[in-house]
């Protein structure tokens, strides 16, 4: 992946290659995804997507059409918000069809995916008062501890109001109706008379009798009363004059959705919730290593295709009901795992530039995002992936001896929140949650670095050899060449070619820009000819023809390279008309390419020229500026 800045042109790219505004049904983001919901997808969009500098990769899975971007992601979502005009324009969209599970796993994600980041914050604070109270005990009866206390305890008991906030946007009703309905299932008078209703008191509303159920830290309650609201809404704005919509609809939308949640819909789906959290909480208890062993090995292929956001409310439930949850303490060893397998890549990568990509992705990793890690190296050299998919099993399955869980929610399972695990009432849990993590992390870089893996050629090196085998200093068979005398004769190159020049600073290539080759300058050429620029001998040609290294009669060597990665034509739109070790005169005719050839491949023409013994020079001065024709004068060596 290419590094980017101007992540609002790279949003704007993305929009025209899938087929513009009208083809965007809607977006939306998670931690590392931009999410969009197209009504259909252009032939090679993904592929032209993923190409994109800054694109990590393109999925395409439960009904959209996944950009997978990294930590920037949310740069890129404001622009494409602004430009698609969301809030204006979504209504008018009608939504493609899409099956139960895709639309479900969709609706998880737009919910969850905005305020993560604010439920990540106050787990790190849970589990920074849980490290403190264990080396101070007496801190936990201090003020400080009270005041901290409840602040990270505080997104979680108005959960609703956030679920509100996001959901509203994502079934299209007003956002301010949606939250006055969910703080009232958070106000605290209902708190009470749910209290008195589990005390054995009988509160009935319409005659209808009301259950215990509360709403503080639920997922489905607010969800469905949301969705059920957005119905409502549409229905009561359709039927009431435009004079009495803007209090009648939010009066009349109040007045039903919270009795209707408070009777029907939040005592429904809690039990819903539960269920599902308790059938596995069943597994766990049954077959605890089974349960290990496919949450760990297998919850980053969950990731690869974005469904993970699907598993939220059973381990909110978990939490609720329980006060603890094993499942991200299961997920956190997959994690730690794959942040393994880069550094794993890292150690035995020989290539410096992937190296630093896996570095990197390791990094991020740690925080608890693992998309970078996935696409842009372990998924992209396939055993590393499998590694570390093992050793989060091997490392899940020690786990499971231990019964650790996490005593705090994890807004972002990874290395950071281990500390969730440490309770006073289990103090096996940490220990076992430690030491599965130090398993999982050994065992996968080991595994890596015996079963290996198909090393990215490295760049650098790859046109270094290039260059040996143009200029031919590959024929001295380890001999030392001979060094020639620096001389002050100034010596002066001609253009082999027209176009306009540019420095080599601006070449898309960072060999040739960081003149690892040599000095000198690039021309994106406008006609197919290179000539000699001057009286010497080719000695260098490669099968592919793409480029020709010359030595002058005076010692001056240099290398005309036509385009960037055009070795991978294997020849295809070029023409040689000279032969390696032939004699040339300035001017005669080297070699035609054909630029809307190479072009329509997908390859740059930009041709650098580039004095390949620069350093037995005082100086190698661009002496062009702009359009050149061929003959005039290039470059200046002192």
């Amino acid at each position: 992946m290419a590094k980017v800045r101007d992540y609002h042109k790279l949003a704007l790219d993305i929009i025209d290659v899938v087929g513009g505004q009208k083809n965007i049904v809607n977006a939306t983001r998670c931690a590392t995804r931009l999410r969009l919901v197209l009504k259909e997808t252009p032939e090679g969009a993904k592929e032209k997507v993923s190409a994109l500098a800054g694109v990590i990769t393109v999925v395409e899975n439960n009904g959209q059409f996944q950009v997978v971007i990294g930590t920037h992601v949310g740069e890129v979502y404001d622009s494409v918000a602004e430009a698609l005009h969301l809030d204006a324009s979504a209504q008018e969209i009608e939504q493609p069809k899409q099956n139960i599970v895709n639309r479900i796993i969709a609706t998880m994600s737009a919910v969850f995916a905005p305020f993560v980041y604010i439920l990540a914050a106050a787990g790190l604070l849970q589990g920074a008062l849980i490290l403190i109270t264990m080396a101070a005990p007496s801190f936990a009866e201090t003020g400080t501890y009270e005041v901290l206390n409840f602040m990270s305890w505080t997104p979680f008991t108005f959960l609703p109001i956030f679920i509100a906030i996001t959901a509203s946007k994502h079934f299209k009703c007003n956002t301010y109706i949606a939250i006055l309905c969910c703080c009232a299932l958070v106000n605290q008078s209902w708190a009470d008379i749910a209290a008195r209703i589990a005390d054995g008191d009988v509160v009935r509303f319409l005659g209808v009798k009301l259950s215990e159920t509360t709403y503080t830290s639920t997922v489905l309650p607010p969800l469905l009363l949301v969705w059920v609201l957005s119905y409502l809404e549409h229905f009561i704005e359709k039927k009431l004059p435009d004079a009495a919509k803007p209090l009648l609809t939010p009066l009349i939308c109040f007045v039903v959705m919270v009795p209707a949640t408070i009777m029907v819909i939040g005592p429904a789906s809690a039990i819903t919730a539960n269920a599902i959290a308790n059938g596995y909480n069943a597994l766990v208890a049954f077959a605890p290593a089974l349960a290990g062993a496919i949450i760990g090995g297998l919850w980053q292929v969950v990731v690869i295709f974005g469904v993970h956001w699907g598993i939220t409310p059973v381990v909110l439930a978990n939490f609720d009901m329980n006060g603890c949850d094993t499942f991200q303490a299961f997920q956190t060893i997959a994690v730690v795992a794959q942040v393994a397998a880069a550094f794993g890549v890292f150690i035995k990568s020989r290539n410096k530039e992937f190296k630093g990509v896996a570095l990197s992705a390791g990094v991020t990793g740690i925080f608890g995002i693992t998309e970078p890690t996935i696409y842009g190296v372990t998924l992209r050299l396939k055993k590393p992936f499998i590694c570390g998919c093992a050793g989060g099993a091997v490392g899940a399955v020690v786990m499971s001896f231990f019964h650790s869980a996490y005593y705090a929610y994890a807004g972002l399972p990874g290395l950071l929140t281990i500390v969730n695990a440490i309770s006073k009432d289990a103090p096996m849990s940490f220990i076992g949650e430690a030491l599965a993590c130090v398993i999982a992390f050994v065992i996968t870089i080991v595994a890596i670095q015996i079963v290996g893996f198909d090393d990215p050629v490295d760049e650098a090196e790859e046109s270094e050899e290039e260059t040996k085998k143009i200029t031919g200093t590959e024929m001295l068979s380890g001999e030392k060449q001979e060094q020639k005398e620096q001389t002050a004769e100034i010596k002066k190159i001609e253009s082999p070619l027209a176009g306009t020049v540019i420095p080599l600073s601006e070449v898309h290539d960072e060999v040739f820009a960081s003149e690892m080759m040599g000095k000198g300058c690039a021309v994106i050429p406008e006609e197919r000819k290179v000539y000699a620029p001057f009286d010497g001998k080719v000695v260098g040609l490669l099968d592919s023809h793409h480029a020709v290294g010359m030595e002058s009669t005076d010692g001056v060597e240099i290398l005309i390279h036509v385009g960037m990665d055009t070795v991978k034509l294997n020849g295809r739109c070029f023409t040689i008309h000279v032969e390696e070790g032939e004699q040339v005169k300035k001017g005669q005719l080297l070699l035609e390419f054909d630029i809307p050839g190479i072009k329509e491949a997908g390859y740059e023409v930009t041709t650098p020229i580039v004095v390949t013994n620069s350093d037995e020079f005082n100086d190698v001065e661009m002496k062009a500026e702009g359009q050149v024709t061929v003959g005039v004068e290039l470059l200046e060596l002192s």
